[in-house]
């Protein structure tokens, strides 16, 4: 029942319209937990609260609109982390404006866990999928959670890549935490409920309205240690968050790309401005050695599988380009690239100049 009243007053709190979190946090700072800003005297809180936000506090819609999101969280698998809690998010405390709560589906657990931002165009082509699928797999393998915007393109390939490793993924929504947008990615978006987490700080029902996307991304930067760009145009969303990332003190790495293509443009522009070229995973774990180091702790990397070692006796101890190797092994293109990046993580092969891969004794 403390539980329950001590959520019903985050909850009146941002819920009511025109409280921003800026106020919010003046508030709590001055008065402590929301309960007691709730009790203080009217005269005290118009010194922070705009008169309006105040006539709203104690309204009959606000109260309905708190009644209705302590149903949705009584629902299994679904939690509302505040300011207060110590599961809040720790890196998310060094940003400089931290939501006052996360509405959360899913294993709440990631949320303390080492991570990774991997952000692209939702016009991906082909091929950027792939490599945001690889390398979020890799990165998974190794224990690492990747966080993503569930947009279509690099963000849901990368989901889809983090979900089949043990570091899993965290998905960060531009509405509230009850719909979906893009309404195709629903199927993801429970998959990822099931075992992963999607989070939210808008209030439920928030629909897909464009000014909250940006103001999304900070989140989906702040929740990781860096942020790997695939493929982005100039102007795009990605560097929105490439430039958030790197004003929180986020390592921001980038993904080259063809000269001729518009969705390289983006990329190449973070590189000239020193962002970190990346061609395989072990250029993200060079700047951020910690980032291996925290997956390791929390999840193993798993044993190679037989179709590992069958492509290491493939590959000799000469330098081989994937094309060549895909014809000795027999496999395609995007099964040995994903095996190549799993035996990269586990330092069983290293990616050399020239696209090409050596074997380690």
């Amino acid at each position: 029942m403390a539980r329950g009243r001590e959520l019903a007053g985050w909850l009146r709190l941002t819920l009511t319209p025109g409280l921003g979190s800026a106020t919010l946090r003046a508030l709590l700072k001055e008065f402590g937990l929301p309960e007691r800003v709730l009790t203080a005297r009217l005269a005290d809180l118009a010194r922070h609260v705009p008169a309006d936000a105040l006539d709203a506090l104690h309204s009959p819609a606000v109260a309905e609109a708190t009644e209705r999101a302590l149903a949705w969280l009584a629902a299994p698998g679904r939690e509302l982390i505040t300011l207060a809690d110590p599961a809040y998010p720790r890196l998310l405390l060094e940003i400089p404006d931290p939501p006052p709560v996360l509405y959360c589906r899913g294993c709440t657990e990631l949320l303390g866990r080492a991570a990774l931002a991997i952000v692209g165009s939702r016009n991906a082509t082909a091929q950027g999928r792939r490599d945001a699928e690889n390398f979020a797999r890799a990165f998974s393998a190794a224990g690492i959670t990747i966080v993503s915007g569930l947009a279509q393109g690099v963000d849901a390939a990368a989901h889809r890549g983090a979900l089949s490793g043990p570091g899993s993924t965290i998905a960060v929504l531009g509405t509230g935490a009850d719909l979906v947008y893009p309404g195709a990615n629903a199927a993801l978006a429970e998959q990822i409920a099931a075992r992963g987490l999607i989070v939210s700080e808008f209030p439920l029902g928030t629909p897909a309205h464009a000014h909250n996307f940006p103001r999304r991304n900070r989140l989906i930067s702040g929740l990781a240690r860096g942020c790997l760009v695939i493929e982005a145009a100039i102007g795009s969303g990605s560097l929105i968050t490439a430039r958030i990332a790197a004003e929180q003190g986020r390592e921001v790495f980038a993904l080259p790309g063809s000269i001729h293509s518009p969705l390289s443009k983006g990329c190449h522009a973070l590189i000239k401005s020193g962002a970190k070229l990346v061609e395989s995973a072990e250029d993200v774990f060079a700047e951020l050695p910690q980032l291996r180091g925290a997956g390791a702790e929390t999840r193993p990397v798993p044993a190679p599988a037989a179709d590992e070692g069958a492509l290491l006796a493939h590959m000799g101890f000469e330098p081989i380009d994937v094309d060549s190797l895909c014809e000795r092994a027999g496999l395609g293109a995007e099964r040995v690239a994903a095996e190549l990046l799993r035996l990269e993580l586990a330092g069983r092969v290293a990616a050399l100049p020239g696209g090409l891969y050596q074997r380690l004794a």
